[in-house]
C-alpha cells in the first residue's frame, strides 16, 4: 500500500508493469511512496510488447524525462500525446529526492485496443481485389501499421495501364512513397523518389501510416506527422487498376519486372476506405488472394538482446585458446572517426592489444592501420567478425574482408574484452583507450563459441558495465519528423541532426531563411542593375523561388515574367461553331508564386496586341462573347484592357473611338480592312493570363493575329509599408504569433533613442521580444520552456544614427540567431532534448509592450514574421501616438545615386535624379557614350550666353562681365589611336579657352587660358601614350589657380596656374573637330583641326554633360552635331577605337524585343506578304546610300573652301 521503493537506489531500477495485453495508454500519473520521504522527481517511461526490445516514450518530439514529485502526496498527472499501444510499460527513475529513496505509486490510464495482424515472411504477398464500382471514389484513404524485420521491403502497390502507380516501400529504414501520374517507371535505386520520411524505421515497433489521395494531391502521414505534395506525372488525376497488393506484388508476369524485396514483418489494422482487408483475409473473401506463406497470427518475434552503449562493457573472453574470435552485430549514426568499437586484450609473454575503431565510415584496426567496410554509419545493422591465429587477423565486415598480418607470436584468445573503450584504470591492466567511446547499438554477441545473453549482463552474473540500456536500441530517430524545409536533406548523429541545404534555394539550421531577395523592389535597392534574378515572393514561407528578369527605371523596378507560349499566334477561319484557337501559356513559377508576386506588387498589367481582318461579329440573337481569356483562377473573362470585369469592352469601347460605335472593340465591326486593339489587362486578382480563346461563325476569309507579352508588375507594398512611432507608450497589436517549431523575424528600423522594444509577444511562460537595448546593441529573448535565452549583437558604430538598419532574428529547435545589417551572425544553440515549441498566446505588440514601458521611438518598416507581411500602415491609421509611413530614406540609401546623381525622396523609397550627371539610368551608372567619326563635332551651348548671343552679340561684354567661374570639375572617358588630338574644347565671349588635348606622342595635355592679356599655361602630363586604344579615365578639379589631373584614377599630378584663376563668360563646349579655335596655342590649333575619331564617354563640365544632352534631351536642345556622331552603349565594351560607327552603335530599329505591328494595313503575321517587304528594304538601304554619297560631297566641297578661307586670312596676317 506504500507504493514501490527498492532496496538500493539507484540509476539502473525500474519498475515494470504488465497490462495483460495491448492497451492503448492515454495518460500516467504519480505520487511518492505513502507516509515517507521517497519520491521520484524525474524519470523515464519505456513501452514494449513482449517484455523486450523496450522503446522510450518522447514528449515534445525530444524531451524524454518526465518531471515527477516534489513530495510524497501530491499526484502529477500527465496526458499522453499522442498515446501509444502496448502490452508492458517500464519507469526508470532518474532522480530523486536526495533525503530519501525511489519510492513511487503509479496510475495508468488507457483503454482496449483492437488489433488484426497480418504476418509476411519476406516472400509473401497478399492482393486485395477492389469492388469495379462505374464511379471513381472522391478519395482513397489507406491506413495500416507496421513493424519491420528487415530493413527492406514493399508494403503496398498499386499501378495502372499507362505508367500511373503508387508505391509504399521501406529501404534501408527509411519508409519511401513514390506516386506518379503517368509515364514515369517505378523507383529504382538510383530514381528520384516523390517523398522519404525516416531513417531508423526497422527498429521492430509499431509504426502507423495513413495515405490520403486527392487526385493527385497527397496527405502521407508517418507516426502522426503529415506531409503534403503533388504527384510528379502528366496526368491530373490518377487512372489505377482495381487491385492492390500488400506486402509485395503477387500478380503473375509483374513480380519479374517487378525485382524490389518483400515485406519481412507485420501489418496491423489494415483498412482500404474504410474496408478491413485483414477481417475480409481472415473470411477467406473471394476479394483475397494470398500468395505464399501469410500468417492471420499474431508471430511471437524472437528479439536479439541488444545493448544501446555509448558508455563501456567488459566482457570475459575464452582463455588458453590458441586462436581469438569475435562475431556482433551493430548499428550507428554520424559522424565517424573517433569512436571506439572494441578493444581486445590478451595476456601473453608481451600483452597484445586490439583497437576496431570507426575511421571515415569504415573499421580500422590498430596498432596498423587495416579498413574494411564502407558506409558503416548509415544506422543500418552491420555484422562484423575479428579472429586472430598465429601471426594473421582477418576482419570480415558484410562480407567485405580485410586481412593484417602480425608479428609471429603466440595469441591466445585473452580473458577480457572492452566494448566502447576500457573501463577505468583502477585495476592496473594497462589499458588505454586511444580514441573516443562508441556510440551505437551491439547485438548477437559471440566470443568464441558462446553467445553473450544481454539479461545476464544486466543482471550482473556476466561481466561489467557503466551506462548501458540493456534490450533496448537507443538510438533515436531525429528525422522523423524532419524538420528540415523547403526539401532539405536530414541526417543525423546520436544526438542530434542536420540538414542539407543545397540546391534548395534557402540556408540556415533548418534550411528556412530564402537565399533570395522578395521582389525587384528588393534587389533594386541593394543597388542591382536590371537583370536576371531570383525572387521568393514568400521569403521564408512554403513557396520556392523563381527566376525573373528585374527591370530597373528610373521610377519603378518591373518584375517580368515571360509566358513559354508562341510570340505571335495567327487565327484564320474555319468551319462553322468550332473554335478558331485555344492557345494556352505557361509560365516558370508555379501558380501559388504567381499569386504571391501579384499580391506583393503595387500594380500588374499584361499587354495584349491583336489585329485583325473581316473578324466576325457577335451573334445577333443572343450576343454571344466571340473570345475571352482564363487568368491564373481558371475562371472566364470576356472583358479587356482598361474595362471592368465583365464589361466585355475594349479600350476603344471605354474612350468611345472604336470604329464602329455600334461594338466595343474594333475587331468586332466584322470590317474587310484590317482594325488593330491595344489591350492592357491590369486586374491583378486576374493575372496572368494563362489561356486565350477565339470562336468562328463560319466566316472562312476571317484572320486575326495576337501576340501576348510578358507579365509586368512594378512595386512592393510590403517592402516600404511602415509606422512612425511618437510615444513610449504606443504600440501596434496583431494576433499572436504562431511560429512553434520555427519563428523568424525581419524588419527595418531607424531611429535617434537609445533603446525601445521593437516586438514582444506573450505566452503563460513563454515568450519572444526584440529591442534595441543600448545604442550599440541590438537583443532577440525568448523562452519556449528551458529558462530565458538572450543572442545579443553589438556595432562598432551606433544603430540611433536615424539611418534604417534591418534585422533579422530566426528561432528553431536547432537554435536561435539574429544578424543586424552586414554584421556577423550570432548564433545560441538549443539545449540537447529541450522543450522546442514556442507557445504564445497573447497579442503581438509592435514598437512596445503590453506593460506600455520601454516603448520605441522611430519608424518600423517591412515587417515580416515567417514570411508573412505585417500590414502596418493600416493599423498605424487607426492607433493614437503611430502614424503610417516613414520618411527620410535618403540617407540610407543615397549610396546608391553614383557619379553626381542626387536622391530624391518619394512617398515609399528613393529616386536617383541624374539631371547634373553625365550618366543615366536608375542610379546613374550608365554611361553615355559616342562614337566620333573623322571631322565631326558635337558643340554644347551654355543656355543663359547661347540665348543672349543669338539676340545681341554686341552686348555681350557687358551683360557677361560678372559672371565668372573660379572652379569647375571636368570627367571624361576616351578611347581613341589618334594623335594629335581634341578631347575638350571650353570658350568663352572674352577669348578664354581651356583645352585638353593629346599630343603627338599620345600624352595627355591641358592648356588653360584665363586672361585675354596674358599667353595660355600649357601643361603636360607624361603619364603615358595615351592613344593606345584602350579606355582612359581623365578628372580635372580646378579651385582658383589650382588644378588638379587625375588619369585612371591612380596617376595624380597638381599644376599651378599664372593666366589667372576666373574662367569668364564661357560661351561653348565643343567635342571633336573645332573650325575656329582662334587665340589658341600651336598645339591646341594642330589637335583642333585633326579633331578626335574615337569613343566619348561620361563628359561633364561642372553641370554640363554634353553628350547626355545631345544623346538624351530632356528640354530645348544645346547642342549642334556636325558630322556623324552614334551613340554606344559602352565604350569598354565596343569594338577598337578606329572601328567604324556601324560596329560601335547598337540597332536603334527592329529587333526581337518588337511587339507591334510595323504598317496599319497589314497583319501582324502575314507570310505572303514577306518577299514585298524584303524589296521595300532593299529600295529603303539603296537610297540611303545614294543620300549619304551626297553628304559627303557636299562636306568635302565645304572643307576645300573654308581651308582656302583660312589660308587667305593668315596670309593678310603676314603682311601686316
Amino acid at each position: 500500500a506504500g507504493g514501490w521503493t527498492p532496496l538500493v537506489s539507484n540509476k539502473y531500477q525500474w519498475l515494470q508493469i504488465d497490462l495483460g495485453e495491448r492497451m492503448e495508454v492515454t495518460a500516467v500519473a504519480t505520487q511518492g511512496g505513502y507516509g515517507s520521504s521517497d519520491w521520484v522527481t524525474s524519470y523515464l517511461l519505456m513501452f514494449s510488447d513482449g517484455g523486450r526490445n523496450w522503446k522510450q516514450y518522447r514528449r515534445e518530439e525530444s524531451i524524454w524525462g518526465f518531471p515527477g514529485n516534489t513530495n510524497a502526496d501530491s499526484v502529477v498527472h500527465y496526458r499522453l500525446q499522442p498515446p501509444f499501444e502496448a502490452r508492458f510499460l517500464r519507469f526508470l527513475p532518474l532522480a530523486w529526492n536526495p533525503r530519501g529513496r525511489i519510492g513511487m505509486r503509479i496510475e495508468v490510464y488507457g483503454c482496449a485496443y483492437k488489433s488484426k495482424v497480418v504476418y509476411f515472411d519476406g516472400q509473401s504477398a497478399l492482393l486485395y481485389k477492389l469492388d469495379k464500382k462505374p464511379l471513381k471514389p472522391v478519395r482513397d484513404v489507406i491506413s495500416l501499421k507496421f513493424k519491420a524485420i528487415q530493413s527492406n521491403g514493399i508494403l503496398l502497390h498499386r499501378e495502372g495501364q499507362h505508367g500511373n502507380h503508387i508505391t509504399l516501400e521501406l529501404i534501408k529504414g527509411k519508409l519511401v512513397f513514390f506516386l506518379n501520374s503517368g509515364n514515369a517507371k517505378l523507383p529504382t535505386t538510383i530514381a528520384p523518389v516523390t517523398l522519404t520520411l525516416g531513417s531508423l524505421l526497422d527498429d521492430q515497433h509499431w509504426h502507423s501510416v495513413l495515405i490520403e489521395l486527392l487526385d493527385t494531391q497527397v496527405n502521407f502521414t508517418v507516426d502522426k506527422h503529415t506531409h503534403h505534395f503533388q504527384a510528379k506525372g502528366e496526368s491530373s488525376y490518377l487512372d489505377l487498376n482495381f487491385e492492390i497488393s500488400f506486402g509485395g506484388v503477387p500478380t503473375p508476369g509483374r513480380a519479374r519486372a517487378f525485382t524490389r524485396k518483400s515485406f519481412h514483418g507485420c501489418l496491423e489494422n489494415l483498412y482500404y476506405n474504410g474496408v478491413d482487408v485483414t477481417e475480409l483475409a481472415k473470411k477467406h473473401k473471394p476479394q483475397i488472394l494470398m500468395m505464399d506463406r501469410v500468417s492471420l497470427l499474431s508471430p511471437r518475434l524472437e528479439y536479439s538482446g541488444t545493448i544501446s552503449a555509448h558508455c563501456n562493457l567488459c566482457l570475459p573472453g575464452s582463455s588458453n585458446s590458441p586462436a581469438s574470435a569475435l562475431e556482433m552485430g551493430f548499428r550507428h549514426v554520424g559522424q565517424a572517426g573517433n569512436e571506439l568499437l572494441i578493444l581486445g586484450m590478451s595476456h601473453c609473454a608481451r600483452p597484445f592489444f586490439c583497437f576496431v575503431f570507426f575511421w571515415r565510415c569504415s573499421l580500422a584496426l590498430l596498432p596498423r592501420l587495416e579498413c574494411s567496410g564502407a558506409g558503416l554509419n548509415d544506422g543500418q545493422w552491420h555484422s562484423v567478425s575479428l579472429s586472430a591465429k598465429w601471426s594473421h587477423m582477418n576482419v570480415v565486415v558484410d562480407d567485405d574482408t580485410a586481412v593484417q598480418p602480425l608479428a609471429a607470436v603466440l595469441i591466445d584468445s585473452g580473458d577480457t574484452y572492452y566494448f566502447g573503450g576500457c573501463l577505468d584504470n583502477s585495476s592496473g591492466s594497462g589499458c588505454k583507450s586511444p580514441v573516443g567511446g562508441f556510440q551505437g547499438c551491439l547485438r548477437l554477441i559471440t566470443i568464441g563459441d558462446k553467445a553473450v545473453d544481454p539479461i545476464s549482463v544486466q543482471k550482473g552474473a556476466l561481466g561489467s558495465f557503466r551506462d548501458l540500456q540493456i534490450d533496448t536500441c537507443g538510438i533515436t530517430d531525429r528525422c522523423l519528423p524532419s524538420y528540415c524545409e523547403h526539401g532539405g536533406a536530414c541526417s543525423q548523429s546520436w544526438d542530434t541532426f542536420s540538414c542539407d541545404c543545397l540546391g534548395t534555394g534557402y540556408t540556415g539550421e533548418t534550411c528556412h531563411s530564402s537565399l533570395y531577395e522578395q521582389s525587384c523592389e528588393a534587389h533594386k535597392h541593394r543597388g542591382n542593375p536590371s537583370g536576371l534574378y531570383y525572387i521568393d515572393a514568400d521569403g521564408s514561407g512554403p513557396l520556392g523561388p523563381f527566376l525573373v528578369y528585374c527591370n530597373m527605371t528610373a521610377d519603378a523596378a518591373w518584375t517580368v515574367v515571360r509566358h513559354s507560349g508562341p510570340d505571335a499566334v495567327t487565327v484564320r477561319g474555319a468551319p462553322s461553331g468550332h473554335p478558331r484557337s485555344a492557345v494556352s501559356f505557361a509560365y516558370a513559377a508555379g501558380a501559388g508564386q504567381l499569386r504571391a508576386a501579384v499580391s506583393l506588387a503595387e500594380r500588374c498589367e499584361q499587354r495584349l496586341a491583336l489585329r485583325c481582318g473581316t473578324a466576325r461579329r457577335p451573334d445577333s440573337r443572343d450576343g454571344t462573347p466571340l473570345s475571352w481569356w482564363v487568368g491564373r483562377t481558371n475562371d472566364t473573362h470576356t472583358y479587356w484592357g482598361g474595362s471592368l470585369p465583365d464589361a466585355q469592352k475594349c479600350t476603344c469601347g471605354l474612350e468611345g473611338n472604336c470604329i464602329d460605335s455600334q461594338y466595343y472593340c474594333n475587331c468586332d465591326a466584322g470590317r474587310s480592312e484590317w482594325a488593330s486593339d491595344t489591350i492592357v489587362l491590369s486586374q491583378k486578382e486576374h493575372l496572368p493570363v494563362t489561356q486565350i480563346v477565339m470562336t468562328d461563325a463560319g466566316q472562312p476569309h476571317s484572320e486575326a493575329a495576337y501576340t501576348l507579352g510578358p507579365l509586368l508588375c512594378h512595386g512592393d507594398k510590403s517592402f516600404w509599408n511602415s509606422a512612425s512611432f511618437n510615444t513610449e507608450t504606443s504600440y501596434l497589436h496583431f494576433p499572436a504569433f504562431h511560429g512553434e517549431l520555427t519563428a523568424d523575424v525581419c524588419f527595418f528600423f531607424k531611429t535617434t533613442v537609445p533603446s525601445g522594444v521593437f516586438m514582444e509577444n506573450l505566452g503563460i511562460t513563454d515568450f519572444i521580444r526584440i529591442e534595441l537595448r543600448a545604442p550599440t546593441e541590438v537583443t532577440f529573448s525568448f523562452d519556449v520552456g528551458n529558462g530565458p535565452c538572450e543572442v545579443t549583437v553589438q556595432s562598432p558604430t551606433p544603430f540611433n544614427d536615424n539611418r534604417w538598419h534591418h534585422v533579422r532574428a530566426e528561432r528553431n529547435v536547432k537554435g536561435a540567431s539574429l544578424q543586424v545589417d552586414q554584421l556577423p551572425q550570432k548564433m545560441q544553440p538549443a539545449p540537447a532534448d529541450g522543450h522546442v515549441r514556442l507557445q504564445l498566446n497573447s497579442q503581438l505588440f509592435i514598437g512596445g509592450t503590453a506593460a506600455r514601458q520601454r516603448g520605441f521611438l522611430g519608424c518600423i518598416r517591412s515587417l515580416q514574421l515567417n514570411g508573412v507581411a505585417l500590414d502596418l500602415e493600416e493599423r498605424a491609421t487607426v492607433t493614437p501616438g503611430v502614424e503610417p509611413g516613414c520618411a527620410g530614406h535618403c540617407s540610407t540609401y543615397g549610396h546608391l545615386c553614383r557619379n553626381g546623381g542626387r536622391c530624391r525622396e518619394k512617398r515609399r523609397g528613393v529616386a536617383c535624379d541624374c539631371a547634373f550627371s553625365a550618366y543615366d539610368g536608375p542610379f546613374c551608372s550608365n554611361e553615355i557614350s559616342a562614337y566620333f567619326q573623322t571631322g565631326s563635332s558635337m558643340t554644347y551651348h551654355f543656355q543663359e550666353h547661347y540665348t543672349l548671343s543669338e539676340n545681341s552679340s554686341s552686348l555681350v561684354s557687358s551683360l557677361h562681365r560678372d559672371v565668372t567661374l573660379t572652379r569647375e570639375m571636368i570627367t571624361l572617358s576616351f578611347r581613341t589611336t589618334q594623335t594629335p588630338s581634341l578631347l575638350l574644347y571650353v570658350s568663352s565671349f572674352y577669348e578664354e579657352y581651356l583645352s585638353v588635348i593629346l599630343a603627338n606622342n599620345g600624352s595627355l595635355q591641358i592648356s588653360y587660358k584665363l586672361d585675354r592679356h596674358q599667353n595660355p599655361d600649357a601643361f603636360a602630363f607624361d603619364f603615358k601614350n595615351m592613344a593606345d586604344g584602350q579606355l582612359h579615365q581623365v578628372k580635372i578639379n580646378r579651385e582658383d589657380a589650382v588644378v588638379v589631373v587625375e588619369v585612371n584614377q591612380s596617376a595624380k599630378k597638381q599644376v599651378i596656374l599664372s593666366s589667372g584663376t576666373e574662367f569668364n563668360a564661357v560661351k561653348s563646349l565643343i567635342l571633336g573637330k573645332v573650325l575656329e579655335a582662334a587665340g589658341a596655342d600651336p598645339d591646341t590649333r594642330r589637335a583642333a583641326a585633326s579633331g578626335f575619331t574615337g569613343c566619348l564617354s561620361a563628359v561633364r563640365f561642372g553641370r554640363a554633360a554634353p553628350l547626355k544632352a545631345a544623346l538624351r534631351p530632356s528640354g530645348p536642345s544645346r547642342v549642334t552635331v556636325r558630322g556623324h556622331v552614334a551613340p554606344v552603349t559602352r565604350c569598354a565594351a565596343g569594338a577598337a577605337s578606329g572601328s567604324p560607327a556601324r560596329e560601335l552603335a547598337p540597332r536603334l530599329a527592329g529587333g526581337a524585343g518588337r511587339s507591334g505591328p510595323a504598317d496599319e494595313g497589314e497583319p501582324l503575321v502575314n507570310a505572303d506578304r514577306r518577299h514585298s517587304a524584303v524589296i521595300g528594304g532593299v529600295i529603303a538601304v539603296v537610297i540611303f546610300i545614294l543620300l549619304c554619297i551626297t553628304a559627303i560631297a557636299i562636306r568635302i566641297y565645304q572643307q576645300r573652301k573654308l581651308r582656302k578661307e583660312n589660308e587667305s586670312k593668315v596670309s593678310k596676317k603676314e603682311e601686316c
